[in-house]
């Protein structure tokens, strides 16, 4: 993810996403690079999460405690949200979603180019 506009604070920010499955928010972002960037403000994590998700190379996958959280991985593919722990988790086991697709077509005569599906409930360790 080189640009133009090429950023170490937004290199940095990327790599962290794509290290992680943890699906982080801002906050844990600036936490973590913080001890490297000692000058990095939390409003250049946000500025810089705007950034990447415009140039479409991490996606907002959800608001969990009222806070988004980010991901770097840009299969299409879907999340489980743990709604007692917050907890994350990607699911590759919808990915053929072409059956609902076409009924939702069928139905409504929408053109759906992309989606977004995400499972709430309690993870292993919450039940």
């Amino acid at each position: 993810m080189r640009s133009q506009n090429y950023s170490k604070k937004r290199q940095a920010i990327y790599e962290l996403l794509l290290s992680t499955d943890t699906h982080p928010s801002a906050d844990w972002i600036y936490n973590k690079l913080k001890p490297e960037y000692p000058d990095l403000s939390l409003g250049t994590v946000y500025r810089n999460l705007k950034v990447l998700e415009e140039n479409q190379v991490v996606k907002s996958v959800a608001v969990v405690g009222g806070c988004e959280r980010y991901d770097a991985r840009m299969s299409q593919h879907s999340h489980f949200v743990c709604k007692r722990c917050g907890k994350v988790e990607d699911i590759f086991y919808c990915e053929d979603m072409t059956d609902l697709l076409e009924i939702i077509h069928i139905s409504s005569d929408h053109h759906i180019d992309n989606y977004n599906l995400i499972f709430y409930g309690n993870c292993s360790k919450c039940s």
